[in-house]
C-alpha cells in the first residue's frame, strides 16, 4: 500500500496541502481531481519524491511503502517502485529518439540488455508507436511525446504509476487507448495508478475511487459517484444526471442510456440549429495549401475559409497536422504549395509586428509566452502591448482561472494556470484572427465554461477564431463548425452538429446518450427550463 500521512505542504505563507490522509491499494485505479491550481501536481511529486526536492517548500508528514517510510529516500531511488509522469513531456526527455528514451530509465537501473530490449518492444506494441521507434522526440506531435513519456515509465515495470494529465494531447481514440492499457496494467498485473485529469468524462469510468482535492488543501476520498455528487466539477454526464434526477448518478454512457426514456419524453425534439456557415465575411483563405516539413508533407491541398463572427473547432487525431495549420496561418510557416491570406495578406511574408496585428496564437506551449517576473507583470505588459484598458487582461484571467495571486512568479503557476495566463495575454490584444492551440489542458470545467464563453463574446464582436483541439466537449460547447483533419487533409467540414453528432470519435457524452438533437448539458437545461451548474 502507498500512503501520505498527515502530509502538509506550503510554499511560505501558502498552504498547498493541509493535513492529507491518502491511501491507494495495489492493484487500484485512483483518479485524483479538483479544481485547476488546486495542488494535484504537488501532492503527485510528494509521493515521486519531487516535492519538496526539486521545488522548495516545506513539507510535513510522511511518504510510507507497505509500511516503511520513503519520505528521506531520493526521488532516483524510487523509480523501480514509483514511476511519474509530468504534465510537459518534453521537459522529461533526456534523449534524442524514441527507443533511446524508452530505454535510458532502465539503463539507470542497470538492467540487463536483453530484459531492456524485450521491454521496449512490449511498451512500443502496448502503446501502438512502434511505427515511431527512430523518430526524433522533437518532430513527434504532442500528443505522440506524451505516449512516449508514459512509456519511458511502464519499461521500468513500477508498482506505482502516478500521470499528471496523461491524457491531456490525446485525440479521444488515443486516449482511450492509453487508460485501456492502464486498466489492463491494473487488473492484470495489479501496478496501482494515481492519474490527475481534468477531463473528468474520459477517466471516471476506469476509476476505483476518486480523491477529490479541495481548495482547502484537504482531500475527500470515496465512490465517485458519491463524491461528484455536489462537485462543480462534474463531467456531463454526471451533470445530465443531476438535471434527469438520476440516483445514483451515471457514470458511463451505457448505464444513462438505459434510464432515459422518461428524460427523452420531457425534452421532446430540438429545433435545428442554424447553419453558421454563412455568416460574416471570410477572414481568412487558405486555397490548395500544402506545408512540407523536408520531404514530409504534413498538409496536402487543404482548402478552408473562416468567417468572422464565428468559432471553428480544428480536430483529428495526433499528428494530423492541427498545429502545423494553425503556426502556417500565423505566418511562421510558409506555404510549400496553395495559398494563405489573413486579412487580404500572406502571413509569412509579413513582419512579426504586422503579424500580430493580423492574429493572435496560444500555443501548447503556453510558457513560450511568459517572461516577466510576477503575474501582475505580464498582465500589466500584455494591457500596454495591446493598447488595452488597465486591468483587461487581469479581468481575462480571473475569469478563466480565479484566485490567483498576482505577485506569484508565472513559473511558479500550475500547467493550467500557466495555460490561462497565456490564453489571457492573447485575449487583450483582441486580434481579428484569435488561434488556440489545445487552449483547455489543464483548465477545470468552470474554466472552460469561461472561456467558452469570452470566445463567443469575442466571435460576437466580428471576430474569425479558429481552436485546435481534442476536447469534444469544449468544441461542442463553443464551436460554429468543425473541421477535421487527416493525415494532413480535410476530411470533413460543416456544423457542429452536423460532424461530431455523426462521428463515434468526437461525439461529446450528451449526443451519446440523448442522440443528434442534443450537444450540450446547457441544451438540455434549457429545454427543461432549468439552469445547469457550471
Amino acid at each position: 500500500m502507498f500512503e501520505l500521512r498527515d502530509v502538509s505542504f506550503a510554499y511560505g505563507d501558502r498552504a498547498v496541502l493541509d493535513h492529507v490522509d491518502l491511501a491507494i491499494d495495489h492493484g487500484e485505479l485512483m483518479l485524483l481531481a479538483g479544481p485547476t491550481g488546486v495542488g494535484k501536481s504537488t501532492l503527485l511529486g510528494v509521493l515521486a519524491g519531487l516535492v519538496p526536492a526539486f521545488t522548495g517548500g516545506a513539507l510535513t508528514g510522511d511518504v510510507v511503502i507497505d509500511g516503511t517510510s520513503v519520505l528521506d529516500v531520493p526521488a532516483r531511488e524510487r523509480a523501480h517502485q514509483v514511476g511519474y509522469v509530468g504534465q510537459n513531456p518534453p521537459a522529461w526527455f533526456v534523449t534524442d529518439t524514441v527507443e533511446e528514451e524508452l530505454a535510458f530509465g532502465m539503463e539507470q537501473l542497470g538492467l540487463a540488455a536483453p530484459t531492456m530490449r524485450r521491454r521496449v518492444e512490449e511498451t512500443l506494441d502496448l502503446l501502438g508507436i512502434a511505427d515511431l521507434r527512430h523518430r526524433d522526440l522533437r518532430t513527434l506531435s504532442g500528443g505522440q511525446q506524451q505516449r512516449v513519456a508514459i512509456g519511458s515509465v511502464l519499461t521500468t515495470h513500477p508498482r506505482l504509476l502516478v500521470l499528471d494529465e496523461p491524457t491531456s494531447a490525446l485525440d479521444p481514440t488515443a486516449a482511450e487507448d492509453v487508460l485501456a492499457t492502464l486498466t489492463r496494467l491494473v487488473h492484470d498485473l495489479g501496478v496501482s495508478v494515481l492519474v490527475a485529469e481534468h477531463r473528468l468524462e474520459r477517466v471516471v469510468p476506469f476509476a476505483d475511487r476518486l480523491c477529490l482535492l479541495r481548495a482547502s488543501g484537504q482531500v475527500a476520498v470515496g465512490e465517485p459517484a458519491a463524491l461528484l455528487l455536489d462537485s462543480p466539477i462534474a463531467p456531463p454526464l454526471v451533470e445530465l444526471g443531476r438535471l434527469a434526477g438520476w440516483s445514483p448518478l451515471p457514470l458511463t454512457v451505457r448505464d444513462a442510456r438505459r434510464r432515459t426514456a422518461d428524460l427523452k419524453a420531457r425534452l421532446g425534439s430540438r429545433p435545428a440549429a442554424e447553419d453558421a456557415g454563412g455568416f460574416g465575411v471570410p477572414a481568412v483563405e487558405v486555397r490548395g495549401l500544402v506545408v512540407a516539413h523536408g520531404a514530409v508533407p504534413a498538409l496536402r491541398e487543404v482548402d478552408l475559409s473562416l468567417r468572422t463572427g464565428t468559432v471553428t473547432a480544428l480536430m483529428g487525431r495526433n499528428g494530423a497536422g492541427k498545429s502545423t495549420l494553425l503556426w502556417t496561418l500565423q505566418g511562421r510557416h510558409g506555404a510549400t504549395r496553395g495559398s494563405v491570406r489573413v486579412g487580404g495578406d500572406d502571413p509569412h511574408r509579413l513582419k512579426p509586428e504586422a503579424r500580430r496585428s493580423h492574429t493572435g496564437l496560444v500555443p501548447q506551449s503556453p510558457a513560450d509566452l511568459l517572461y516577466l517576473e510576477t503575474v501582475a507583470d505580464e498582465c500589466a505588459a500584455a494591457d500596454r502591448t495591446a493598447a488595452a484598458g488597465a486591468g483587461t487582461c487581469a479581468g481575462l484571467l480571473e475569469r478563466l482561472a480565479p484566485g490567483i495571486d498576482p505577485e506569484r512568479h508565472p513559473r511558479d503557476l500550475s500547467e493550467g494556470q500557466r495555460l490561462a495566463l497565456a490564453v489571457a495575454i492573447v485575449l487583450a490584444a483582441g486580434p481579428p484572427v484569435l488561434l488556440l492551440d489545445e487552449p483547455t489542458r489543464g483548465l477545470d470545467y468552470p474554466g472552460k465554461h469561461a472561456l467558452a464563453g469570452i470566445l463567443r463574446a469575442l466571435a460576437s464582436e466580428g471576430r474569425a477564431i479558429l481552436v485546435a483541439t481534442h476536447d469534444v466537449e469544449f468544441a461542442a460547447q463553443v464551436a460554429d463548425r468543425v473541421v477535421v483533419l487527416a493525415e494532413g487533409e480535410v476530411v470533413s467540414d460543416g456544423p457542429t452538429r452536423e460532424v461530431i453528432a455523426a462521428s463515434p470519435a468526437f461525439a461529446p457524452q450528451v449526443t451519446k446518450v440523448l442522440g443528434a438533437d442534443w450537444l450540450t448539458v446547457d441544451e438540455v437545461a434549457s429545454a427543461l427550463g432549468v439552469e445547469a451548474r457550471s
